[in-house]
């Protein structure tokens, strides 16, 4: 048994290698950024082939910087951004088309066909879904009607189909495992999240083949070895789990009734139901938070699309900041937004609000208004989001949400952390280890190899860095949040103008 554990952390913008102790101590990582591809407004792509070389690269880089070999890696966890969709040739290995990232919203048209066709339900009640552009489906199926033969390829069992996990595990296996873990396969939009299989209704309806998917399997078990040539040597792949589920579970939100929240790209509120899916009445998506042991985990989700982007924003397009580690000081030189409220909806509003056609807007600009004012409201929005979602998830469990705990590179901002406490009146935790994503993928494969006898190993490691706490008062709160629903009112009544 090796020292360590790898974490392969694929994520939408940048690929990272994460090489951890025993008591999750990262020991070495590596990371490098890729390309990001705009074909058209509200479209975004990636090289999958890129992905994969620069995943490597960082791992050979996490390797080199602490001057490990493949003989001190116990096993691999990998981690993913989920729902981004690649088609490839079963026998050269080479994508047929550059993957469909989550955010892509090119295909609206057939989330619209298929909410217009009475699926809405159907679909909701076996994949738990929502229908949106946002999932795997209506993506795989844009790949197969607008690349020629891809289809009739699909039929023949020539293509393959996998979210990033997939991809990775078929690559690094050298084409011998097909998997997708039940995490990943659970925001596919075509995966029954009762009976652990593909649904033949929802493929038949999109007309996707079902030779061209992946086996579902649990999130912590045998993904196959890698080939001799990657490290030097053969390592085992034991846990795979898509991002959001793995911070949850590297959060050690183990129990139901257990939250977390990712400030990441976007951002993710995950809530542990236990055994059984809860189906809301408020927009939040019912989801597989693991399978583990032979047992499966449920959780309902809340996603933002716009958080740590947002900040991207200001930094690169508005040049407001030049690095976002400054966000918070920026934000902290005004005691207040003047007024100025930010709805980041770059590419449409998430739950609870599924408004696919929603674009951002900054609104109560005055003479008075300041690059410090907008980067505020900017940070401010985040924490509106994420109380949209947090309230969102009460109404559904009804009773109050009292603790979160937080993770991503935003959660480092402690006036984000701060003013998340305030408008949603919440108690915060924030571990030392921010990198629950990583972790979360490490513990699975652990678990799976043996490294971790029992969860109870991994609840010892866990320790906190910084607490945070509601510090103003409640007709303050409700002022505020009042004024951020007009703001989110303003840009959903102009989703609803054709002609803006």
């Amino acid at each position: 048994m090796g020292e360590y554990i790898m974490t392969l952390d694929e994520g939408t913008t940048s690929a990272r290698c994460i090489i951890y102790d025993r008591v999750g101590n990262a020991v070495s990582v590596g990371q490098r950024e890729f390309k990001q591809i705009f074909p058209h407004d509200g479209w975004v792509e990636h090289d999958a082939m890129e992905i994969y070389s620069t995943q490597m690269a960082v791992a050979q880089e996490a390797l080199l910087k602490a001057s490990l070999t493949y003989r001190d890696i116990d096993c691999i966890g990998i981690t993913n951004q989920r729902e981004t969709t690649i088609v490839w040739d079963k026998e050269t290995g080479r994508p047929i088309y550059n993957a469909i990232v989550w955010q892509c919203r090119r295909t609206a048209d057939i989330a619209e066909w298929l909410r217009n066709q009475g699926y809405s339900d159907m679909i909701r009640e076996k994949t738990g879904l929502i229908i949106d552009a946002y999932f795997s489906a209506t993506k795989l199926k844009w790949i197969l009607d607008h690349v020629d033969g891809a289809r009739e390829k699909a039929k023949r069992g020539e293509l393959l189909f996998g979210t990033v996990e997939t991809w990775l595990i078929w690559k690094m296996t050298g084409g011998v495992k097909h998997l997708t873990d039940y995490s990943n396969a659970a925001r596919t939009m075509m995966f029954n999240i009762s009976t652990l299989d593909w649904d033949d209704e929802i493929l038949s309806i999109l007309d996707i083949p079902r030779a061209m998917l992946p086996e579902p399997v649990s999130c912590a078990g045998d993904f196959g070895e890698t080939i001799f040539e990657l490290f030097g040597g053969k390592l085992h792949i034991t846990g795979a789990a898509g991002d959001q589920q793995a911070a949850l579970f590297g959060e050690a939100c183990f129990n139901e009734g257990e939250i977390k929240s990712t400030y990441g790209t976007g951002n993710f509120l995950l809530l542990n139901t236990g055994n059984k899916p809860v189906y809301s009445s408020s927009g939040l998506l019912t989801t597989i938070a693991w399978g583990l042991n032979g047992e499966v985990k449920y959780a309902l989700e809340g996603s933002v699309f716009v958080c740590g982007a947002a900040i991207q924003w200001l930094r690169d397009n508005l040049q407001m900041i030049k690095k976002s580690s400054i966000s918070e000081n920026f934000a902290s030189k005004v005691p207040d937004s003047d007024g100025v409220v930010v709805v980041p909806a770059f590419t449409g509003l998430g739950a609870p609000y599924w408004e696919p056609d929603a674009r951002g807007a900054i609104l109560g600009i005055k003479r008075s208004t300041k690059k410090e004012h907008v980067v505020r409201a900017t940070l401010e929005s985040i924490a509106f989001q994420s109380d949209d979602l947090i309230k969102a998830m009460e109404k559904d469990l009804g009773r109050k949400i009292t603790d979160l705990k937080v993770d991503g590179g935003a959660s480092l901002n402690n006036f984000l952390m701060q003013n998340q406490a305030d408008i949603s009146d919440i108690h915060i935790v924030r571990h030392k280890s921010i990198e629950s994503t990583s972790l979360g993928a490490a513990y699975l494969a652990g678990l799976a190899s043996g490294y971790y006898k029992s969860i109870e190993d991994i609840i010892e490691i866990k320790d906190i860095d910084k607490e945070f706490y509601p510090a103003i008062e409640d007709e303050d709160r409700q002022r505020a949040k009042a004024k951020w629903h007009r703001a989110v009112d303003a840009v959903l009544a102009l989703a609803e103008d054709e002609e803006f």
